[in-house]
C-alpha cells in the first residue's frame, strides 16, 4: 500500500468531507419541494472569497481547488485595496449578481470589506473571517491590528515602501510591505521561495483603505465563523479573539501558522468554510 504524505492525506480528507456536505446539500428534500426541483438542481451555496492587503485572488487558490473539487461554485473577487467604502461597494455589487445562498469569506483587510459588502444582501447567509479584521461601525482596519502587532510597533519607514498613486487624497500613499517584513512577519509559515514570489507580486494597499471608518457591521445579523492563527503577527490573535467574541462567531484557533495560513495550509481554512457551508446547506 502506497504511503500518502500527511499534507496530501489532509487535503484528501477535506475534499471527501466537503463532497459529503455537497451531496447532502444537493439531495432532494422530498414532498412538495421535490416536485418543484429536479434532482441535483436544489441551490447550493456559492462561496465568495475576498483577499486582503498585499495579496491578490491567488491567495485563495488552495481553498478554491478543494471547494471546486467538492462541487461548489467558488468565486474569488479582486479587492481594489483603495478605500474601504468603495472596495466594499465593488464586492457588494458583485454579490447582488448571485442567485441563491452565499457564504462570504474575507482574509485580513478583506474581513473589513465583507462586513460592509454584505449589508443589504439578503442571500449572504454566513460570514467567514480568516485571520481578519471585523470592524464595528466607526472603526478602521488600522485600529484592529492589536497593540503587539508588527504593524503597530514598527515605524512606517521600516515596514513599508510608500509610493504615490493617481488621484490620491492629500498625504495618502500606496504601501508595499518591505521584503524582510513580508517574509518573516507576514508570510512566515509559507515556504521561502513561495513567499519571495508572493512578496514580489504583492498588490499595494493604500493608507486610505486602512483608515476609512466602517459604515456597517454585517456580523451583527449574519452568523459568522472565525479562523485565528496563533502565529499571526499582523492582526494579533488577541485582537481577533475580541472581534470574534463580540460577533458571536464560531472560533477555530489554528496552532502556529502566520497571517498567510490560508496559503500554507488551505485544508485547515477550508474546513472552517465547510462548517459555514454546512450551516447553510
Amino acid at each position: 500500500m502506497a504511503c500518502i504524505p500527511r499534507r496530501d492525506l489532509a487535503m484528501t480528507l477535506v475534499v471527501a468531507a466537503i463532497a459529503a456536505t455537497a451531496t447532502t446539500a444537493a439531495a432532494s428534500p422530498g414532498g412538495a419541494a421535490a416536485a418543484v426541483h429536479k434532482a441535483g438542481e436544489q441551490a447550493k451555496p456559492t462561496v465568495v472569497l475576498v483577499h486582503g492587503a498585499w495579496a491578490d485572488t491567488s491567495s485563495w487558490n488552495g481553498e478554491i481547488s478543494l471547494l471546486r473539487h467538492a462541487g461548489y461554485t467558488v468565486r474569488a473577487i479582486g479587492n481594489p485595496l483603495q478605500n474601504l467604502t468603495t472596495d466594499a461597494q465593488t464586492v457588494h455589487d458583485f454579490l447582488k449578481t448571485i442567485k441563491g445562498p452565499i457564504v462570504l469569506a474575507g482574509h485580513s483587510y478583506g474581513g473589513s470589506v465583507i462586513t460592509n459588502a454584505a449589508q443589504g444582501v439578503g442571500n449572504v447567509k454566513a460570514l467567514v473571517f480568516v485571520d481578519a479584521a471585523a470592524p464595528a461601525v466607526g472603526e478602521t482596519t488600522a485600529q484592529l491590528s492589536g497593540p503587539t502587532s508588527v504593524l503597530t510597533k514598527g515605524s512606517p519607514a521600516d515596514l513599508y515602501d510608500a509610493v504615490p498613486y493617481p488621484n490620491a487624497p492629500s498625504n495618502a500613499s500606496a504601501l508595499y510591505l518591505k521584503e524582510n517584513v513580508f517574509l518573516t512577519k507576514f508570510a512566515s509559515s509559507v515556504p521561502r521561495d513561495q513567499a519571495v514570489n508572493l512578496w514580489a507580486t504583492q498588490r499595494a494597499a493604500t493608507t486610505v483603505a486602512f483608515n476609512t471608518p466602517s459604515k456597517y457591521a454585517a456580523w451583527k445579523t449574519i452568523p459568522s465563523w472565525y479562523f485565528i492563527s496563533s502565529g499571526d503577527q499582523i492582526i494579533t490573535p488577541a485582537s481577533e479573539q475580541n472581534m470574534a467574541h463580540r460577533a458571536g462567531s464560531k472560533v477555530t484557533v489554528y496552532n502556529g501558522g502566520s497571517h498567510l495560513t490560508l496559503v500554507s495550509d488551505p485544508a485547515a481554512v477550508t474546513k472552517v468554510i465547510q462548517s459555514a457551508i454546512s450551516s447553510v446547506s
